[in-house]
C-alpha cells in the first residue's frame, strides 16, 4: 500500500512542507550544526565585502584603518553562532561593532545580522528585552544618520526604522503562531488525559454497578436456599411432604438465580443481546413468597401508586427490599418475623424494613462480625437516585432500614 507521504503521491506543497519538517527536526536534534551553518555563510558573505575593499562603495567613510572592517566583520559575524540560544546576549554584543560602525561610517553589509537577532528577541524572549533590543538597535541607526548626514534626516533613518519594525512584527507574529500552537496541543492533551480519566471512571462505576447486583442476586437466592435447606431437613423427620416442597422450593430458586446471572452475564458479553427485563415492582410479589417458603414471615403494607416509577427507580426499590429481607433471614435468626411498608407520593418513595429479633441473637445487623457490605450497598444504591438511608437496631431488638428516593418518573432523563 502506497503511504500519503511517498513521494509518488505528494503534491508541490506537501513536499515542500515534509522538507521543512526535516529540516525543522534536524534543527532540533542538531541546533549548534545549524547555527554554525549559518555563521558560516555570514562569513563568506563578509568576506565578499572585504575582498577588493568593496565596503568603500557603500560606505560613508573610508579613511579609517584597513584592519578596522575587519575587526568589525568579526564582531558581526562571530556572535552569530549564539544568537537563539542567547538573543539579548547577542544583541548586546553587537551593539559595540555596530556603534563602531555607525560612528566611522564604514557602514559593512554584515551590519544586517543585527536584523535578524533582532528577530530572534521577538520571537523567543518577554517584552521588556524586545523594548531594549529594538531601542538598542535604533540607536544604532539614529547615531549612523547624525554623524553621516546624507540629504533628508528623515529619509535616511526611516527605511531602517522601519526595517526594525518589520523584524520586530514578524517575530511576534510567529511567536504569537507558535504560543498558539503550543496551547492546542497542550489542550489536545489535557482532552486524551481527562477521556482515559473519564474511561476510568466509567469502567469503577460499572464494576461497582455489577458488584452490587452479583451481592444481591447471590446473596439473596443463597439465604433463602439456606433457610429452605435448613426448614427442609427439619421436616423430613416429622412432614415428608413439607421436605419435598422444600426441596422443589430450592430448585426454582436456584434456577431463577442462575437465570439472573445468566442475564448478568450476557450483557457483559454482549450489549446488544435480547435480554429480559430487571426484576421491577410486580416481581416484589415473587420475591416475598420466596422469603416467606425459606421461613421468614413477611407482611407488606403499600399506599399509592409506583407503576409510573422509572425502570431504574423500580429496580432499585426491588433491590433494597430483596437486600433488607435477604440480611434478615441470614442474621435475625429463627422466629423472627418482618414488616414491609412502601409509600408512593409524587415526591418520591419511601421504604421500611423493620425485623424482630429472633431467638439467639439482638440483633439483625447486617454490619456485623463478619464484615458484611448490606449497609454499604443499599446506601450506595439509594445514593445513585439521590436518595438517603438511615438503619438502625430497635430498641426493642431487631433492626430497622428506612430509605427516601426522590421521584424520578420514566420519561425523564
Amino acid at each position: 500500500m502506497t503511504s500519503e507521504w511517498s513521494p509518488g503521491t505528494l503534491s508541490l506543497t506537501r513536499r515542500f512542507h515534509l522538507a521543512v519538517r526535516r529540516i525543522r527536526g534536524f534543527d532540533a536534534r542538531r541546533p549548534l550544526v545549524w547555527d554554525l551553518l549559518l555563521t558560516g555563510v555570514l562569513a563568506l558573505a563578509a568576506l565578499a565585502d572585504l575582498i577588493g575593499a568593496r565596503w568603500k562603495l557603500t560606505a560613508h567613510g573610508t579613511d579609517v584603518p584597513g584592519w578596522l572592517p575587519w575587526l568589525v566583520s568579526a564582531g558581526f559575524v562571530l556572535p552569530a553562532a549564539w544568537r537563539r540560544r542567547r538573543p539579548l546576549a547577542v544583541m548586546c554584543v553587537l551593539a559595540v561593532p555596530g556603534f563602531v560602525d555607525s560612528w566611522t561610517g564604514i557602514a559593512l553589509e554584515a551590519g544586517a545580522i543585527r536584523m535578524a537577532v533582532l528577530y530572534g528577541v521577538a520571537v523567543r524572549r518577554p517584552w521588556p528585552e524586545l523594548v531594549w533590543a529594538s531601542a538598542l538597535a535604533a540607536a544604532q541607526i539614529t547615531v549612523s544618520a547624525v554623524r553621516w548626514p546624507e540629504g533628508d534626516f528623515e529619509r535616511q533613518l526611516v527605511p531602517y526604522l522601519m526595517t526594525c519594525a518589520v523584524m520586530v512584527l514578524a517575530g511576534i507574529a510567529v511567536r504569537t503562531r507558535r504560543d498558539y500552537t503550543a496551547s492546542l496541543l497542550e489542550r489536545a492533551r489535557q482532552l486524551e488525559v481527562e477521556r482515559d480519566q473519564q474511561a476510568r471512571l466509567a469502567t469503577a462505576a460499572e464494576r461497582a454497578r455489577i458488584a452490587r447486583e452479583m451481592h444481591d442476586i447471590i446473596g439473596h437466592h443463597l439465604s433463602v436456599i439456606t433457610g429452605l435447606a435448613d426448614g427442609g431437613s427439619y421436616a423430613a423427620r416429622k412432614n415428608p411432604e413439607r421436605a419435598t416442597q422444600a426441596l422443589e422450593a430450592i430448585g426454582d430458586t436456584s434456577r431463577e438465580a442462575l437465570g439472573e446471572l445468566r442475564k448478568l452475564l450476557g450483557m457483559l458479553r454482549d450489549a446488544t443481546a435480547d435480554l429480559a427485563p430487571q426484576p421491577a415492582l410486580a416481581d416484589l410479589g415473587q420475591l416475598l413468597g420466596r422469603v416467606r417458603e425459606a421461613g421468614l414471615p413477611v407482611r407488606v403494607t403499600t399506599s399509592g401508586r409506583g407503576g409510573e416509577l422509572s425502570p431504574g427507580l423500580q429496580l432499585a426499590v426491588y433491590r433494597i427490599v430483596q437486600e433488607a429481607l435477604t440480611n434478615t433471614l441470614k442474621h435475625a435468626g429463627p422466629g423472627a418475623r418482618a414488616e414491609v411498608t412502601i409509600g408512593y407520593a409524587p415526591h418520591g418513595v419511601d421504604l421500611g424494613i423493620t425485623d424482630t429479633a429472633g431467638s439467639g441473637t439482638t440483633s439483625g445487623s447486617p454490619d456485623g462480625p463478619d464484615g458484611g457490605q448490606g449497609i454499604p450497598g443499599m446506601r450506595q444504591r439509594a445514593a445513585l437516585y439521590g436518595g438517603t438511608l438511615d438503619a438502625g437496631p430497635l430498641p426493642s431488638g431487631g433492626w430497622r432500614v428506612h430509605v427516601h428516593l426522590p421521584a424520578e418518573r420514566s420519561g425523564q432523563q
